[in-house]
């Protein structure tokens, strides 16, 4: 398994989500209280990018059909979801964070 830088910690405000592509891979990189995690960007249940859902409490939101996820294990919370999602190990070094895929 090999580690890929995604981006600076500044470019992952807390509380947000941002998405980035590592080798035709997409995943969400969130900061929550300035710790960082990773996740499949794509919801399990349709089509749609969790990078444009909504951060709260340690769970992200599917914007399209309102699907929870817990961030930090990608546990399917609330439906329509019912599969959860693959997550991927961050880690810091200064100020740039990488993924181990």
């Amino acid at each position: 398994m090999a580690w890929h830088s995604v981006a600076k910690t500044s470019e992952v405000t807390d509380g947000e989500v941002i998405g980035v592509e590592v080798e035709g891979t997409p995943i969400a990189i969130y900061n929550l209280d300035g710790e960082y995690f990773a996740t499949h960007n794509v919801c399990t249940h349709a089509f749609a990018l969790l990078s444009d859902g909504y951060v709260d409490d340690g769970k992200v939101e599917c914007p399209l059909h309102q699907g929870i996820f817990d961030i930090r294990s990608g546990k399917a919370e609330e439906g329509p979801v019912d599969e959860d999602l693959k997550t991927f190990t961050v880690k810091v070094e200064g100020d740039e964070l990488f993924v181990q895929l």
